[in-house]
C-alpha cells in the first residue's frame, strides 16, 4: 500500500532545538539546587513550550517542535531513558574545536529495551499545544537520536561483551517499540538525529573507526545502514521519518570537517527514510557533488544552508543560487531549506541571541517562499 504521509519535510523546515529562555534556565538551576521540585520545573517548561509553539507558528513554520526545552542534551536524555542504559559522569577531553562539554556519558548495564519513556508524554504535550495554537496546517515534529547513536558510540560495554550482532538486534527492537509508542501518541513526523556518519567524512576519523572496530570501512557503513533500517522497518505507513546529519554543534563549535562523498550511496539510496537534513552551511561540509547519488523520487533532501552557529544573516541571493546549484543533481521539488542544525543541541545553546535565532528562522521561511512559492 502506498504511504499517505504528511506534507513534510516542508520547504522551510528546521532541525528542532531552540535556545533555552531565561525562565527555563533559571528553573532548571533552581531544580538542580533543590529550590523547586519537579512539578514546579514542569510547570515552567510547559508555559515556555506553549510560548515557543506560538512563536514558531508566528514565524511561519509548519513543523513545530518543543525546542528540546526539557532536555540537557539532544541525545543522552532519550538514550538514558531506554532499558539497560544509564547516564553517568566520566572524564574525557571534548572533541569539539575550542569548547568543552560537561562530563556526562551513557553506558549499557543490561539488555537494551523500551517500555516507558518520559518523552512520550513530552510529545503529547507538544501535540496538544500545536492543536491549541495552530490553524490545522502545522504538525508536531519530534526529534530523537538515531539508534546508531547508541549502537556505534559505546559498543555495548561489558554487558554485551563484544557481541555486536545481539547488541544491534536489541537496539533495533527497542527503537521499533519506541517508534510505535510515539505513533500511538499521535506522532506523524519523527526525526532521527545521527552524527555517527561523521566517522566517514575525513581520513582521520575513517582511520580511527576502522582501527577501533577492526572492520572494513564499507562493512561499517553497511552495518549502520542495517541498524537504522531495521529500527524503522515496522513503522506505520503514515509515519514520516527523516534523518539529520551534522558535524557537531556545541556552543557554535564543531567536531570535524569533510564531505558526504564516501557515504553518498548509503544515505541517498540505501536508507529507508523519507527525508534527509544535511549540513551545508559552509565549506566544512564539502560540495554538492555527492548529491549525484540521489535516485529516489520519494526522498526530500533538506539543505542546511543557513547556519545556526552565528547571528549574521546569509545573503538571500547567494542562498537561492546554492539551491539552484543543488537542483542540478536533485529536482527542485525534492529539495527544501533549513538551518544546518538546531540552535541548542545542548541546553547551553549556540552563541547568538533569541532575536538572532528568530531572524534566522524567518530568513529560512522568506527564502523558501521566494524559491518555491510556498512552504
Amino acid at each position: 500500500m502506498e504511504k499517505t504521509l504528511v506534507k513534510a519535510p516542508f520547504r522551510a523546515d528546521h532541525v528542532g532545538s531552540f535556545l533555552r529562555t531565561e525562565a527555563i534556565k533559571n528553573a532548571r538551576k533552581d531544580f538542580t539546587d533543590g529550590k523547586i521540585d519537579h512539578d514546579a520545573l514542569k510547570a515552567v517548561e510547559d508555559r515556555e513550550i506553549e510560548k515557543l509553539v506560538q512563536k514558531e507558528i508566528e514565524a511561519g513554520l509548519k513543523s513545530i517542535t518543543d525546542g528540546e526545552y526539557r532536555r540537557a542534551y539532544w541525545h543522552l536524555d532519550f538514550l538514558a531513558g531506554l532499558e539497560g542504559v544509564e547516564l553517568f559522569e566520566t572524564e574525557y577531553i571534548s572533541r569539539f574545536k575550542g569548547a568543552k562539554l560537561k562530563n556526562n556519558a551513557i553506558k549499557v548495564v543490561g539488555k537494551v529495551g523500551f517500555h516507558q519513556h518520559d518523552m512520550i508524554e513530552h510529545f503529547k504535550f507538544l501535540k496538544q499545544a500545536v492543536e491549541k495554537y495552530g490553524d490545522g496546517s502545522q504538525i508536531a515534529k519530534f526529534s530523537i537520536p538515531s539508534p546508531n547513536m547508541l549502537f556505534t558510540r559505546i559498543q555495548g560495554d561489558e554487558y554485551y561483551n563484544g557481541d555486536r550482532e545481539q547488541f544491534q538486534k536489541d537496539t533495533a527492537a527497542a527503537y521499533q517499540k519506541a517508534i510505535q509508542a510515539f505513533y500511538d501518541a499521535g506522532c506523524r513526523y519523527l526525526q532521527l538525529d545521527d552524527t555517527s556518519w561523521i566517522d566517514f567524512v575525513s581520513e582521520e576519523r575513517i582511520q580511527a573507526v576502522v582501527e577501533k572496530l577492526g572492520m572494513d570501512v564499507q562493512d561499517i557503513i553497511e552495518t549502520r545502514v542495517r541498524c537504522l533500517n531495521e529500527a524503522i522497518s515496522k513503522r506505520p505507513d503514515d509515519l514520516l521519518i527523516t534523518m539529520h546529519i551534522c558535524r557537531g554543534n556545541f556552543r557554535s563549535t564543531y567536531i570535524t570537517s569533510g564531505g558526504y562523498d564516501l557515504i553518498s550511496d548509503a544515505i541517498f539510496a540505501d536508507l529507508n527514510v523519507d527525508g534527509l537534513f544535511l549540513e551545508y552551511d559552509n565549506d566544512r561540509s564539502g560540495d554538492f557533488g555527492p548529491l549525484k547519488s540521489f535516485k529516489r523520487d520519494d526522498l526530500t533532501v533538506v539543505l542546511g544552508l543557513i547556519t545556526s552557529k552565528f547571528p549574521e544573516l546569509e545573503d538571500a541571493d547567494k542562498i537561492k543560487k546554492r539551491i539552484q546549484e543543488a537542483s542540478r543533481y536533485i529536482p527542485l521539488k525534492n529539495l527544501a531549506l533549513s538551518p544546518q542544525c538546531g540552535f541548542a543541541s545542548t541546553e547551553e545553546g549556540n552563541l547568538l541571541s533569541e532575536e538572532d535565532q528568530w531572524n534566522k528562522i524567518k530568513h529560512v521561511v522568506s527564502i523558501a517562499e521566494s524559491v518555491w512559492g510556498s512552504i
